[in-house]
């Protein structure tokens, strides 16, 4: 996953190295490379990221069980 990020990072920083001006530089860098880059990592990272909160158990995120009555009694 991280590859292809780091591939499109290169040549989006490649084009905006070849800008002719430093607004158009900036404009590349931002609207080419930061913004799709933060979404592709977003998107390609939910599986990871959704395994990762289903494996913590209840006493670390605070949440109780309605079928453990020892739950609420600390």
């Amino acid at each position: 996953m991280y590859i292809v990020a780091i591939g499109w990072a290169y040549v989006i920083l490649m084009m905006a190295v070849t800008a002719s001006s430093i607004g158009k530089a900036l404009a590349i860098l931002i609207l080419l490379g930061v913004l799709p880059l933060a979404l592709f990592v977003y998107v390609a990272d939910g599986p990871r990221r959704r395994r990762r909160s289903m494996a913590v158990p209840n006493e670390v995120t605070g949440q109780r069980d309605a079928a453990d009555p020892k739950s609420d009694q600390h």
